[in-house]
This record gives structure tokens, C-alpha cells and sequence, in this order.
């Protein structure tokens, strides 16, 4: 049960590399975002389905990460990259692989930023301290892509309904 519950948190065993574990586990976001991308216009709403389901899976098994681990936010957890990650690119419909790569370096630098309120959310216990610093940051990460592409491209296809 130990190895199903690592390979959930860990997004497929991303997070067990041995450095850098946040970045191999939002690419995991990345390959999902690449898997959805074929659904257009829906892919936005893909995304939040996608998002919920795995804040609502990985959040209850928090404590156990951090148990097994034997730390706070332990670094096998890299889901809430996933869904962070996933929160930055769901403002464009089916993303080119010029999309997915520049939501990837911005929602890196998010998450290791952790703007607020992101770095207050870690103090939060268990999966949702665990889950939400990196919601934040995706959110960061959304805004810091999607305003200036609207602004500097508002007739751009990649939008959703545009």
C-alpha cells in the first residue's frame, strides 16, 4: 500500500529523483497539459476537472508523505507542482510545446519564489499546507502568462473562445 500511495504523491515515481525532485514532477503537469491538449477549446475546463481531482486524491495523503518521509513537505511530493503547474497553463486552449515549456520556467519560478500568499499557505498542516503554496504559485504563474500574451496578442487562436 506504501508503494501506491509514493507512486500517487510522487506523480509516477518523478518525485523520487534524487535532485531536483519539483522540477522532474512538473513534468509530469507538463505531460498531462500535453495529453489534454487535443481536447481545444475545452482544455481549460479539462484542466480544472483535472486539478480538483487531483487536489481532492493527493491532499489526504499528506500526512503520510510527510510521515513517511519524516518531514514537512517532503520533496517526494510533487503533485501540487502537478496541479500548479497545470493552474498556469489553464488559460489556453490545446498549448503548443512553445506554450507548455514557457508555463513550465514560469511556474518554476513561482515555486521557488513563493510570492505571497504562497509562502504562507506552506504553514498550513498536512496535504493542504503541502498542496496549496504551489496552487498559489500556479496562479502567479497564470497571471504573469496570460496577461501580458493578452495584451500583446489579443487576436491570438491559443485563447479560449478567441
Amino acid at each position: 500500500m506504501n508503494r501506491l500511495k509514493l507512486a500517487i504523491v510522487s506523480c509516477g515515481f518523478l518525485g523520487c529523483a534524487p535532485v531536483a525532485p519539483g522540477t522532474f514532477g512538473t513534468l509530469g503537469g507538463v505531460a498531462l497539459a500535453w495529453a489534454l491538449s487535443g481536447t481545444g477549446a475545452m482544455f481549460p475546463v479539462w484542466v480544472l476537472v483535472s486539478c480538483v481531482a487531483l487536489y481532492a486524491l493527493t491532499a489526504p495523503l499528506g500526512r503520510w508523505a510527510e510521515e513517511y518521509a519524516g518531514k514537512k513537505d517532503p520533496g517526494i511530493f510533487v503533485m501540487d507542482e502537478v496541479i500548479g503547474y497545470l493552474i498556469t497553463i489553464a488559460w489556453m486552449r490545446g498549448p503548443s510545446l512553445f506554450a507548455l515549456a514557457v508555463a513550465f520556467f514560469v511556474f518554476r519560478f513561482f515555486d521557488i519564489v513563493k510570492p505571497p500568499p504562497a509562502r504562507q499557505m506552506e504553514r498550513i498542516g498536512g496535504g493542504h499546507g503541502i498542496l496549496l503554496d504551489d496552487v498559489m504559485a500556479g496562479f502567479w504563474g497564470l497571471l504573469a502568462v496570460m496577461l501580458p500574451a493578452r495584451l500583446l496578442f489579443p487576436d491570438a487562436p491559443w485563447f479560449a473562445g478567441g
